[in-house]
């Protein structure tokens, strides 16, 4: 059946097509009875539940950040059985991101290039839809939340979703000044997500990757710490790592992870490399710069994946990322020393009965 749905949403401009079904599938899970056939259709019955950085997971299963940048389908995306979501990347003050277009099917390699540039409506907006979201005046979990002379208590929503806050810098902010909007970022996400994951290898904003380098980065993560230390219920913090990095950068990545005691990382983020695909250069060029994603990727961040692993010990947990289609495709990044692992270009071409053929798989 997705089969014709893909066809159809493959004939349109990538990105419209993008917010034309994720719209679609909202309107329909607001009728109450549509909900509950899809939540029974899309059910995804792990066999575990693993606990990663201290949070419980229903299943290993997650969406990458960029799918769901605004916090718009985060109910929606719980009904296909996702076990976490990254929101984001998400910046202090909105921005509209590069021009479009800025999203392009390859699908002779069953991938995307993205240019996206962390377009969002800004964190302020997106926390109050978060808080929304949690359901303030609803009954469930409840948590205080402590602000200089103000003491409020949050009752959450009961949900089995759990919610990564991907933070970045706006454009226009210069490198030496990027420690403060992930501050900003921090503070205003914190009560309202379950961890973080610090976005510094996206290859969409200029210069940003330089922050990658071990002095910056450790100015943001410690100060990242330290504002996490004295909030009243702390929060995993993860760093996302490009593919690009070479052997060196990634030692000096898992250095700093074991010095500041990082909660864990993310790997890997989309790669500027364009090296074996099958799509003609010409084409390519057409579709110009950007971040790939997707099979061509898969390769690479299993490689990341392992090193880590293997240079750590598995002391560091790592979410696997890149070229997840398949359930074979999840078990290959478990099996590598990933915690759990996200998909994104995948749910693109696979549809969304992902969750569930990927859980089936790693139930077998």
């Amino acid at each position: 059946m997705y089969g014709l749905l893909r066809f159809v949403f493959f004939m349109m401009e990538a990105e419209k097509a993008h917010y034309f079904a994720m719209t679609l599938f909202k309107r329909f899970c607001s009728v109450p009875l549509f909900c509950t056939a899809a939540k029974k259709m899309f059910a995804a019955n792990a066999t575990l539940s693993p606990t990663v950085f201290g949070l419980q997971f229903k299943n290993s299963v997650g969406l990458g950040a960029g799918f769901d940048k605004n916090a718009l389908y985060l109910s929606e995306l719980e009904t296909l059985g996702f076990g976490f979501v990254e929101i984001g990347t998400v910046t202090p003050k909105p921005q509209e991101g590069n021009p479009r277009p800025r999203l392009f099917r390859l699908t002779k390699d069953g991938a995307l290039i993205n240019r996206m540039g962390f377009n969002n409506d800004g964190v302020e907006m997106i926390a109050q839809r978060l808080k929304k979201w949690r359901g303030i005046v609803g009954s469930g979990q409840s948590t205080v939340i402590r602000g200089g002379n103000n003491t409020s208590t949050i009752n959450y929503q009961p949900s089995t979703l759990l919610i990564g806050g991907n933070i970045g810098k706006n454009k226009a902010t210069p490198n030496e000044e990027a420690w403060k909007d992930y501050e900003i970022c921090f503070t205003a996400l914190q009560p309202y997500v379950d961890f973080f994951v610090v976005n510094v290898s996206s290859p969409n904003t200029p210069g940003l990757r330089e922050l990658q380098d071990k002095e910056p980065l450790k100015k943001i993560l410690t100060h990242l710490q330290a504002l996490n230390k004295k909030a009243f219920a702390q929060k995993p913090i993860l760093l996302k790592i490009a593919p690009d990095l070479t052997w060196s950068q990634i030692d000096d990545v898992i250095e700093l992870a074991q010095e500041i005691k990082l909660d864990g990382l993310v790997a890997t983020n989309t790669t500027i490399s364009r090296e074996g695909l099958q799509t003609l250069n010409e084409d390519l060029q057409k579709n110009g710069a950007g971040g790939l994603s997707g099979k061509p990727l898969q390769q690479r961040s299993t490689e990341v994946v392992r090193y880590i692993h293997k240079k750590t010990g598995g002391s560091i947990p790592v979410i696997g990322s890149g070229g997840i289609f398949t359930g074979a495709d999840a078990a290959e990044k478990l099996a590598a020393g990933a915690c759990l692992v996200e998909v994104w270009t995948g749910f693109i071409y696979e549809g969304p009965f992902i969750v569930k053929k990927i859980i089936n798989y790693l139930n077998e």
